[in-house]
């Protein structure tokens, strides 16, 4: 199984937001970004996040993208649309303990958005030999950690730029940020 996995081109967000959930427009043309990744991609099914980011990219690349809010960022309950400053210290050290279990935003927790996005990942998995994601950061980490068996801790030091592709085929990363 080829899983494409492609970030949300840069959103129109202040640097140090935290938007998760939030419904933001894009910085960047999503058809430049869909133009500079479509060479890279099969012909395969096109699977987005809802939220406009993603959404707005997946129409660029296919016809008939299908949206599953299973694909959505992580919600991040009151931390939504607040600067990091803002969200303070305290409940950002709090987060960091525990990034697996902490849901005291009010939103969902890291395992939360695990559990989800694997699921979805693995119901496309079983019907396509090849797919295309267009999502988000979060939803890329969690199924790197997912589906290439790596740590916990990856989560914090795996990182995917605005408007790349990554590859994971059969288990292994075999490209990324493209």
């Amino acid at each position: 199984m080829q899983l494409f996995l492609i970030r949300h081109p840069r959103p129109q967000v202040a640097e140090g937001v935290c938007y998760g959930q939030s419904d933001v427009t894009l910085a960047e043309d999503a058809a430049a970004v869909a133009a500079r990744i479509k060479p890279l991609l099969p012909d395969a099914p096109v699977y987005s996040s809802p939220l406009t980011r993603c959404r707005l990219l997946a129409q660029a690349l296919h016809p008939a993208p299908v949206c599953d809010d299973r694909l959505r960022e992580i919600h991040f309950g009151a931390w939504e649309m607040r600067t990091w400053d803002e969200i303070g210290r305290p409940a950002v050290d709090a987060w960091v303990a525990d990034p697996l279990h902490y849901a005291g935003h009010g939103g969902e927790s890291i395992a939360m958005l695990r559990r989800r996005a694997a699921a979805c990942a693995a119901e496309i998995a079983a019907r396509h030999d090849a797919a295309v994601l267009v999502v988000h950061a979060g939803v890329m980490k969690a199924l790197a950690v997912e589906l290439l068996g790596l740590p916990d801790a990856a989560w914090f030091s795996t990182s995917f730029a605005f408007g790349t592709v990554s590859l994971i085929e059969d288990g292994r990363l075999v490209w990324q940020n493209i």
